[in-house]
C-alpha cells in the first residue's frame, strides 16, 4: 500500500509526463521505491569481479574492478572506502555517462530528441541475469530518461571460465520522430587502480600491427579510425591495458580488448583528476550522427576484453580459447594447406598456365590451388589493377572454358580449387560502373578520387547488397565443388555519399554505418546457403581483422609483408588475440632468408605458398615436401593448444614461440634469429619453456632439418618438464642455424 507521501509524488509526476509523455504507473512507482535503496549489480568470471552500484538518485556507476570478492554481503560496501566526488564534472565513474544534463565528463552518449533538445539522464530502472550455457550468463541492465521515452540497455555477456566480457548497448525510444544518436559508445569503463599502461597497435601498409606501450597521462589519449572499410590500415581496435606496471607476459593485472567492427572506431582513454582511468570505446561518432526511428532498436557492436592477473601470456590463451569455441567459424575445425598463384604469375596467366601449377600443388602435398586477381572481365578486361573490378564474369581469352573447366582439372590432379574475389568494390573501367554510377559511393559534384584505382559500393542500398551476395552465389551455383573464397577489400572510402540514402530522405551521417551493417547482412545471407565454405579475409594485408568479421569468415590475411624476419614480429603481435589458426601465413620469395627460415616462420599459423614451385632446385622442393608433411603431422597442436611466448623479439637477438597441446603430451617450440649483426653466436643462454607437466617426462627432437644437415639437439636424452620449465633448452640458433624447430613428445 502505498504512503501519502508516495502517492503526491506520482501525482505529480503523472501530471508532468501527461503533459508531454505518458509512462507506467509500473515504470514511475519503481523509480520511486528504488531510489531509496542502493542496486548492487556483479559482473563476475571465475578470476576478475566488476561491481555496478545504483546512487541516491539512481544513477548507475562503476564502483568496482579487480579480484573477486569472497563474501557478495560486503558488494554494497565497497564504493564507502573511496571518495572519488568531483562535483565540478559531474560524475566520472558512470557506468553509461550521458550528455547535456549535470555531467561535464566526456560522454559515452550524446543524442537530440525529436523537438530537438540535446539533454538526456538515465537512470536504473531494472536489471536481469540469464544463464545461456553452463560457462556463459548475461546481464541485461535498464537505464531510462525520466522526461521522455528513451531508453538504454546495457548488455555484459560473460565467459566465466575464460574470463571474458563483450559488453555491448541497445538503444530504443518511442519518441514522435527520429531521435539524432550524436554518439554512442559500446562501452564505458572505469578503473581505480593505481597508474596505467596502454598498449595500441598502428602502422601503415606493410607495417601493421606494430605495439606502442605508453603511460596514460592525464588528459585523454585517442585511438580512431576513419577509413570507412580496411579500417585497421593505421590503427587497430586492438588494445591492452595494464595496471600498476608495463605489461608483462607472466606477471600483473592486464585487460586485452578489441572492438568488434568492422568500420570506423574510436576509443578514448581519459586519466581523470584523481588518477583513474575512463576508457569509451564504440564506434566513431565522426561524420556519423545516426537517425534513429521510433521503436526500432540500435544495437552498438561489442567491447570484448579478455582479463587477466597474469599477465598478457594467460590472457591470450583465454582469448583464444574463446575465440576457437565460440567465435571464429570453424574455430575447433581444420584448415587447407594451399599454393596461390599470385606471385608465380600476377594478372599474366591463361587456362594452361594455372593448370600446370596444379601439378606444383600436388606435387608439393598441399590441400588446394587458389587462383587469384586477374580471371575476370571482358569488356574492360582485368590485366592490371585499372579495370574489370564489378564485371564478375570469367575472362573468355584467359580462361575460354571458364571456371568450371579449372576445378574439374584441380580435381583430376587430387587437390580443390579456390578463387580470389573483390565484392565491395568497382573499377571506373567496368560495365558495372557504366551501369550503376548510382551503386557506386562518390559525390556527384566532386572529382573521384581512387584508392588502388578503385571505388567501393554502396552496401546500404539493398540492391548493390543482393548483387554481392550473387556474386558469391553464382560462383557457388555453377560450381559447387568450389572450397574456398578469398574476399579481398583493398579501398578505402573517399566522398562519403550514398545516392540511395539521399532518394530515400535518409541522412548521409547514416552511411558509414548502414554501410557496414549491409556487409553483414550479405555475410549473413552468404552464411545461410553456404555454411561451411572456408573464407578468407583479406584487405591490403592487415586492413581488417575483427572478431565481428570473424563470425563469418575462417581464417585473416595479417599482411601483405610476407618478408619472414618481419613475420616474426608481426605474427608475435597479432597472437595477443588471436589463434594461430585464424591467421594465414604464406611461403613467398620475399627475403634473402632460404626456403627452410621462410616456410617455418610460416608453419606457425596456417600454411600457404605463393611460390613458383617448379622454379626450386632439388633440395628446396624436397625440403618443402618434408616439411608440409612435419606440418601436417604437427598442426593441430599449433592450431588448437595453448601458445605461449618465451622469447620477445622486440627485445632479443632471437625470438621463441611455444604451442602445447591440451594433455601437456606434445609441444611444437619456434626458434628464429632476428639479428644478423656481424659474429653472432650460437645462442648463449636456454631457452625456458612452459605449458608443460613438471612432473612428465620429454625428450627433445629437431624437426624440419634441410636435406644434408644434421642436428645438434641429442634427441634420445629424456628431461622432465620441471627442467625444460626451470633451466630450459637451448636451440643453438647461430648465423648458420637461423631457424630451429622442435618437437616435444612425453615419455611413457
Amino acid at each position: 500500500m502505498m504512503t501519502f507521501k508516495t502517492r503526491i509524488m506520482k501525482e505529480k509526476l503523472e501530471s508532468y509526463f501527461n503533459n508531454k509523455y505518458m509512462f507506467t504507473l509500473c515504470f514511475v512507482i519503481s523509480v520511486i521505491n528504488l531510489s531509496a535503496q542502493k542496486v548492487t549489480i556483479p559482473i563476475a568470471t571465475d578470476s576478475n569481479l566488476i561491481l555496478l552500484q545504483t546512487d541516491a538518485s539512481n544513477v548507475l556507476k562503476t564502483i568496482y574492478f579487480g579480484k573477486p570478492l569472497e563474501n557478495e554481503s560486503e558488494y554494497p560496501g565497497v564504493f564507502d572506502a573511496y571518495n572519488f566526488n568531483d562535483s565540478n564534472a559531474g560524475v566520472y565513474n558512470g557506468a553509461y555517462t550521458p550528455a547535456g544534463t549535470w555531467n561535464l565528463s566526456e560522454p559515452a552518449i550524446q543524442v537530440k530528441h525529436a523537438d530537438g533538445n540535446p539533454s538526456l539522464e538515465l537512470k536504473y530502472v531494472s536489471h536481469q541475469k540469464e544463464k545461456v550455457d553452463n560457462n556463459a550468463t548475461l546481464t541485461r541492465i535498464l537505464l531510462k530518461d525520466p522526461v521522455y521515452p528513451f531508453e538504454v540497455t546495457l548488455c555484459y555477456k560473460v565467459w566465466a571460465k575464460e574470463n571474458i566480457i563483450e559488453q555491448w548497448t541497445e538503444i530504443k525510444h518511442s519518441e514522435k520522430k527520429a531521435v539524432l544518436l550524436q554518439k554512442f559508445a559500446s562501452a564505458n569503463l572505469y578503473f581505480t587502480n593505481k597508474d596505467f599502461y596502454l598498449t595500441s597497435f598502428q602502422g601503415e601498409y606493410l607495417k601493421e600491427m606494430q605495439p606502442v606501450e605508453s603511460k596514460l597521462l592525464q588528459g585523454i589519449r585517442t585511438i580512431d579510425s576513419k577509413m570507412g572499410t580496411r579500417a585497421m590500415l593505421l590503427q587497430t581496435p586492438n588494445f591492452i591495458l595494464s595496471f600498476g606496471k608495463p605489461a608483462s607476459e607472466n606477471q600483473g593485472t592486464v585487460m586485452m580488448g578489441q572492438l568488434a567492427w568492422s568500420g570506423n572506431f574510436k576509443m578514448d582513454y581519459e586519466i581523470d583528476s584523481y588518477k583513474n582511468l575512463r576508457l569509451i570505446a564504440g564506434i566513431n561518432p565522426f561524420a556519423s550522427e545516426y537517425s534513429l526511428q521510433p521503436n526500432q532498436v540500435f544495437k552498438t557492436p561489442a567491447l570484448l576484453y579478455a582479463l587477466s592477473n597474469n599477465g598478457t601470456g594467460e590472457a591470450s590463451r583465454n582469448l583464444h580459447d574463446w575465440a576457437r569455441k565460440y567465435r571464429l567459424l570453424d574455430g575447433q575445425g581444420e584448415r587447407l594447406t594451399l599454393l596461390n598463384n599470385w606471385e608465380a604469375t600476377y594478372f599474366d596467366f591463361d587456362e594452361d598456365k594455372i593448370s600446370a601449377l596444379f601439378k606444383d600443388a600436388k606435387d608439393l602435398g598441399v590441400d588446394m590451388f587458389l587462383l587469384d586477381d586477374g580471371w575476370f572481365g571482358n569488356k574492360h578486361p582485368r590485366n592490371n589493377d585499372d579495370a574489370g573490378l564489378g564485371d564478375w564474369q570469367e575472362n573468355v581469352k584467359k580462361l575460354p572454358h571458364g571456371l568450371g573447366h579449372l576445378v574439374k582439372e584441380a580435381k583430376k590432379e587430387g587437390v580443390k580449387f579456390g578463387i580470389w574475389i573483390e565484392p565491395e568494390m568497382v573499377n571506373p573501367r567496368s560495365e558495372l560502373y557504366e551501369k550503376h554510377q548510382d551503386w557506386v559511393i562518390r559525390q556527384p559534384q566532386r572529382p573521384e578520387v581512387y584508392f588502388r584505382n578503385q571505388m567501393v559500393l554502396d552496401l546500404s542500398n539493398p540492391e548493390v547488397q543482393d548483387f554481392v551476395f550473387g556474386i558469391v552465389d553464382n560462383l557457388f551455383t555453377k560450381n559447387p565443388e568450389l572450397a574456398f573464397i578469398k574476399w579481398d577489400c583493398n579501398a578505402v572510402i573517399y566522398n562519403a555519399y550514398s545516392a540511395y540514402l539521399n532518394k530515400k530522405g535518409i541522412p548521409q551521417s547514416n552511411l558509414y554505418i548502414d554501410y557496414v551493417k549491409g556487409l553483414y547482412k550479405v555475410l549473413e545471407r552468404i552464411r545461410a546457403k553456404y555454411p561451411k565454405v572456408p573464407m578468407m579475409l583479406c584487405s591490403g594485408g592487415g586492413g581488417r581483422g575483427d572478431y565481428e568479421f570473424l563470425k563469418y569468415f575462417t581464417e585473416f590475411w595479417p599482411s601483405d609483408d610476407t618478408e619472414p624476419v618481419e613475420r616474426i614480429f608481426l605474427q608475435w603481435d597479432y597472437s595477443y588475440f588471436f589463434p594461430a589458426i585464424a591467421t594465414d601465413n604464406h611461403v613467398t620469395d620475399w627475403g634473402k632468408q632460404p626456403i627452410k627460415f621462410r616456410i617455418d616462420v610460416a608453419s606457425m599459423g596456417k600454411l600457404g605458398f605463393d611460390i613458383v614451385a617448379s622454379h626450386l632446385n632439388e633440395k628446396d622442393k624436397l625440403f618443402c615436401k618434408e616439411a608440409i608433411a612435419n606440418y601436417n603431422s604437427f598442426k593441430n597442436i599449433v592450431w588448437h593448444g595453448d601458445l605461449y611466448r618465451l622469447v620477445n623479439p622486440h627485445e632479443n637477438d632471437i625470438s621463441a614461440v611455444m604451442y602445447v597441446n591440451p594433455e601437456k603430451s606434445k609441444s611444437v617450440v619456434f626458434n628464429y634469429l632476428v639479428n644478423n649483426r656481424y659474429k653472432l653466436t650460437a645462442t648463449q643462454r636456454p631457452v625456458v619453456l612452459d605449458g608443460l607437466n613438471p612432473k612428465k617426462k620429454y625428450t627433445v627432437k629437431e624437426i624440419n632439418l634441410y636435406p644434408g644437415t644434421t642436428s645438434t639437439i641429442a634427441s634420445d636424452k629424456v628431461y622432465t618438464g620441471d627442467f625444460l620449465m626451470k633451466v630450459g633448452i637451448n636451440p643453438n640458433v647461430t648465423l648458420q642455424r637461423t631457424s630451429v624447430i622442435l618437437e616435444i613428445n612425453e615419455v611413457n
